[in-house]
């Protein structure tokens, strides 16, 4: 999770892009990234498969006006607000883009080195409030870092510790968001996805804790954070107004 969700990265760089912040081509190598081809499936009055480059062009011309990001799991349509396809899709791929003006929505599929993004019905969500998620985040975090601490000092693996210390940090680093955005999004954006990788290595094992409860405690603490934090990503990645 160092990297961002490439839903996110279409999110931000089609976001950029219709906004006149950034060029086209700028934006497919954006959205691409280090992946060898991305083509959007199932575009209407599109037979075939459509590159990147192509597929912006043709959902502006659809009616997209910008784009916004879903980070579903399972108990938490997080992004999404229907219909059922669109939503079961976007949960078993964990991300998808949601078109608004359009009606549509997006949900990749990694193929090979290259992706899929595969178009459905989709609506548009409620949008998150920024200075909510942001200071949602920042409580979680330090409630959540202190509680580690206690219950993990003994048995951090050295990439956890490494992680830990990294969230303490406020600067951002790699993979940010384009031109177009906040210092705050930027800011935002990257600690959430600090929060993640968190979450992602922790979660691996129980860590130092030695009884049933402190695994638990643990495993809460760290749900906890992780929704935080996918809330803080949509948000940081909303269109800049």
């Amino acid at each position: 999770m160092r990297t961002m969700p490439r839903a996110a990265r279409f999110v931000t760089w089609g976001n950029a892009w219709l906004a006149g912040a950034t060029s086209l081509d700028e934006a497919d190598e954006g959205i691409r990234a280090g992946d060898a081809a991305h083509h959007v499936i199932g575009l209407p009055g599109q037979d075939e498969p459509t590159p990147i480059v192509l597929s912006l062009g043709a959902l502006r011309t659809l009616g997209t006006k910008a784009f916004t990001l879903a980070l579903p799991v399972p108990g938490d349509p997080l992004g999404l607000a229907g219909p059922r396809e669109f939503t079961e899709s976007a949960l078993e791929a964990g991300e998808a883009v949601v078109c608004e003006g359009s009606g549509l929505g997006l949900v990749p599929l990694v193929v090979g080195a290259g992706v899929q993004w595969r178009v459905h019905q989709a609506n548009p969500a409620t949008p998150l409030a920024f200075t909510e998620a942001s200071a949602d985040l920042a409580h979680t975090l330090q409630d959540v870092i202190d509680q580690l601490a206690e219950l993990d000092v003994a048995r951090w693996r050295p990439e956890v510790a490494e992680a830990l210390v990294d969230l303490r940090r406020v600067g951002a680093s790699g993979d940010g968001l384009p031109a177009g955005y906040s210092a705050r999004a930027e800011q935002l954006a990257a600690r959430a996805r600090r929060c993640l990788l968190l979450c992602q290595l922790a979660l691996d094992d129980d860590g130092g804790a030695t009884t049933v409860y402190e695994a638990e405690s643990r495993r809460q603490a760290l749900r906890s954070l992780e929704a935080a934090a996918r809330r803080a990503l949509v948000a940081a990645c909303a269109p800049p107004r």
